[in-house]
């Protein structure tokens, strides 16, 4: 099978960058961020103070409240 890669290493790079900025942009306005953890498979919300929850998304929800807090995460669980 041929190589699968589809962009090359700079790109890749690029792209990781871009993201880190806008996560931590966001953090630092104020904004909580979402998002699921590919190493536990957790859905998190994580605050700008740094805090981390696990969460279950409610279907059918308004956007303001379509997500639930399970319990708090330490820092080396997220």
């Amino acid at each position: 099978m041929a190589n699968s890669r589809v962009f090359g290493d700079d790109i890749t790079v690029a792209f990781q960058a871009a993201v880190s900025k806008a996560r931590a942009d966001a953090l630092c306005a104020g904004v909580p961020i979402f998002y699921r953890d590919s190493a536990t498979g957790l859905e998190v919300m994580e605050q700008p103070g740094g805090r981390k929850f696990e969460i279950r998304y409610i279907e059918g929800a308004s956007r303001d409240c379509n997500y639930e807090v399970l319990r708090e995460l330490g820092r080396s669980a997220a």
